[in-house]
């Protein structure tokens, strides 16, 4: 398959091999969804396993993100593949020393685990929609319940047993699905951007906080369209979830940055004339300052004030947009920018996004908003809210 776009030199000079940047906005839009559900998971563990009842109301909200999400995964992937058809002799084949050959059956089990979890989290609903609905939605409630109608307190317990079991198991598993990403781009030697022990530990850093922000803009946004009151105290436990997890990802960061600088590695003057120059707008300007350090301040500003009502809900919310442009620049920055830096530290690339194309701008969009749109539908068939009616704890069929 021919390269699907072609990049002339920016700056320096570059070899005739060098001229082509092989992974696109896909493989930005890759890490942004795997970071989304690692995010998202986390909140929902921080309730189910720690005991954060302030995250109550978007427990299962962050549950059925996380699902949604990682249904979408592996698609920038595999619209990247010349023969999308042959990544199945990953999983057939496997070659046991690539970490992108683990890949496969590392989600595969996640996505195996996050749909128990949601089954039995679901389970009492489940059970009340199966007993109430006819026609094909009352068919498919009822084949969800496995033949198992049973909603005593006994059952119910076990359950719960099982949910925090699943939660506690589903930690190293959400994290060590974006870990890996990191490690991926870690472990690459060839690119002075990438080759840092450090990369595996700000990815996932950085997933966390923004799977908390969007499950703050989405949990925002639900409230004012089902027209009830936004939960304060969840609010601001998101918002300090998010402000602790920034100055975390903040350090690490510029741990690494540092740490590239004080190295002096072959090719670091090159480093250096870049994020001064073409980099300068969309690293410094774009991913520190404008989304992580503002938000930072204004997080930081209203909790020292003690902000509540309209103004709490606007601050975090635009906080958490923010947050949210702020980690996508970061994989932008990492997958793009590290493949504008020639292999040789002579020169620079200029990367020429299109806006069609299985590899363009409309479709890794798409792939962003997908699993938005799964997310509405499946919100219907489960209600995630704390608010939806609970079936009796006593029935028992």
């Amino acid at each position: 398959m021919e390269p699907l776009i072609h990049y002339a030199p920016y700056l320096g000079w570059v070899y005739p091999n060098e001229t082509v940047i092989e992974w696109s906005v896909a493989i930005v839009v890759y890490p942004y969804i795997t970071g989304l559900v690692a995010g998202a998971f986390t909140v929902s563990s921080l309730y189910q396993v720690f005991g954060f009842q302030r995250l109550k109301p978007v427990a299962h909200l962050a549950l059925l993100t996380s699902l949604c999400f990682m249904f979408f995964v592996p698609l920038p992937l595999l619209l990247h593949l010349g023969h999308p058809e042959r990544a199945f002799n990953n999983l057939l084949t496997p070659h046991l020393t690539s970490a992108m050959a683990m890949f496969g059956y590392f989600a595969s089990f996640y996505i195996v685990l996050l749909m128990v979890e949601t089954w039995f989290a679901f389970r009492p609903f489940i059970v009340e929609q199966a007993q109430r609905r006819n026609g094909l939605l009352g068919l498919f409630y009822r084949l969800l319940t496995l033949g198992s109608y049973d909603l005593s307190e006994k059952a119910l317990r076990y359950d719960k047993k099982w949910i925090f079991w699943l939660a506690i198991a589903g930690i190293p598993g959400a994290h060590g699905l974006h870990g890996y990403v990191g490690f991926v781009f870690g472990s690459l030697k060839a690119r002075e951007w990438w080759s840092s022990d450090l990369m595996p530990v700000v990815f996932l850093f950085s997933a966390i906080i923004s799977g908390v922000a969007l499950l703050i803009v989405l949990y925002v946004l639900s409230c004012r369209l089902r027209r009830i009151p936004i939960d304060l105290g969840c609010v601001k436990g998101l918002a300090y979830t998010v402000w602790a997890f920034i100055m975390v990802a903040l350090v690490l960061e510029g741990l690494e940055f540092a740490n590239i600088i004080y190295k002096g590695r072959e090719g670091v003057e090159m480093i250096i004339e870049y994020v001064s120059g073409p980099l300068l707008i969309p690293y410094f300007v774009l991913q520190f300052a404008i989304g992580a350090i503002l938000p930072l301040l204004a997080l930081s500003y209203m909790i020292w004030r003690g902000t509540t009502g309209k103004a709490l809900i606007t601050g975090v919310t635009l906080s958490a947009c923010l947050v949210l442009l702020s980690v996508f620049m970061m994989r932008w920055n990492v997958v793009i920018g590290g493949q504008e830096i020639s292999k040789t530290g002579k020169g620079l690339l200029e990367y020429q996004m299109t806006i069609f194309g299985q590899e363009g701008l409309i479709v890794a969009a798409m792939l962003v908003l997908a699993p938005l749109v799964m997310l509405v539908g499946v919100t219907r068939l489960f209600p995630p809210w704390d608010d939806a009616p609970t079936p009796s704890l006593v029935s028992s069929r």
